[in-house]
């Protein structure tokens, strides 16, 4: 009884090990199978994957309610457009660059307002988005091309040795960039500062009390999850080879909101599945393109009735409250 009871485990763990081998050469063997179109389906299920995951950081982890995340996303793009067509910078070079100006960004908008709470919060940054698209609608220093944008990016690439610019190409290099975000998100959750950021989404005057940080965590998840969408925000632009306000309205953070709710807060699988949804959702119901928004409005009531956990709900109770003792340890070694 034990022997067969001790190999339950391993079997989980086979299993578990086949599903994600089976999943890497799906990904692979995919563009060879399929047309272009469909290439760049997937890859804007990259994209917003890549967007879902970094808001995931500051409304999954830290439980921070941010409606303004396309802000953070359009100050990676621009700052990459500009750069790029101003002055020539490799576009590849930009996106440390576009990651570190929208993370900059953000600590700079974000610290007076990180004390907000709730509705109040989510309201403060609904307005930052919203000034950042009126403020490159209006051109300033004539640098972001008013509502028409800015044209004639560059491909990716480094010299004449590797240059991104077919379908394929770029399907590949979106989805390296996502698993790599996993892995180190992954990471996050089980280091210190991911331990910190759950004890203060479950109880922040508990956590502040504790002698954890709270404003310096709070900000923290800010920056970081600008940061991936400052990322999110380059090879978009490097794929369009152009970008205009339009497409970092409030729509685009409503979408990004609903891929961490549909796939599961704090729950990074949730964030893939959410983020196919909300990618293949217009392309399952284009026969239907009259009706999509009301299908579309449906789908989230039903999620949120008979499913409030999302698709893939995080379980909590590896990384849920401790004793005291260990959660000063954590934060004081």
């Amino acid at each position: 009884m034990d022997g067969e009871t001790g190999t339950k485990p391993g079997r989980f763990m086979d299993a578990k090990k086949g599903f994600l081998a089976a999943v890497v050469v799906a990904f692979i063997v995919y563009p060879f199978l399929v047309s272009n179109y469909y290439i760049d389906i997937a890859f804007f299920f990259g994209i917003y994957a890549l967007l879902g995951l970094s808001l995931n950081i500051v409304l999954g982890e830290v439980g921070l309610f941010d409606l303004g995340h396309a802000g953070f996303y359009a100050i990676g793009a621009y700052t990459t457009a500009i750069l790029n067509t101003k002055f020539g910078i490799p576009v590849l070079l930009l996106l440390p660059v576009s990651a570190c100006a929208a993370a900059l960004f953000a600590y700079i908008v974000c610290s007076p307002i990180i004390h907000l709470r709730g509705d109040y919060l989510l309201i403060v940054t609904i307005g930052m988005a919203e000034i950042i698209r009126l403020g490159l609608i209006n051109n300033p220093f004539g640098l972001t091309g008013g509502p028409n944008g800015v044209y004639g990016i560059d491909f990716p690439a480094i010299g004449n040795l590797l240059v991104i610019d077919s379908s394929v190409e770029f399907y590949f290099f979106i989805w390296i960039v996502v698993v790599l975000s996993i892995l180190g998100l992954i990471r996050l959750q089980h280091s210190r500062i991911g331990r910190a950021w759950n004890y203060i989404r479950e109880d922040e005057l508990a956590a502040g009390a504790s002698g954890i940080d709270v404003r310096g965590y709070k900000l923290l998840a800010f920056v970081l999850g600008a940061a991936l969408a400052g990322v999110a925000g380059n090879i978009y632009v490097a794929k369009l080879m152009v970008v205009s306000p339009e497409s970092f309205t409030f729509w685009e953070s409503c979408l990004m909101f609903c891929i961490v709710l549909i796939g599961g807060m704090g729950s990074i699988p949730g964030v893939i599945i959410g983020a196919g949804f909300i990618s293949l959702f217009p392309e399952i119901f284009r026969p239907f393109a009259m009706y999509r928004m009301l299908i579309f409005g449906g789908v989230m009531i039903a999620m949120m009735i008979f499913r409030p956990g999302g698709a893939w709900p995080r379980k909590r109770g590896t990384a849920g409250l401790v004793s005291r003792s260990v959660i000063t340890e954590d934060i004081h070694d």
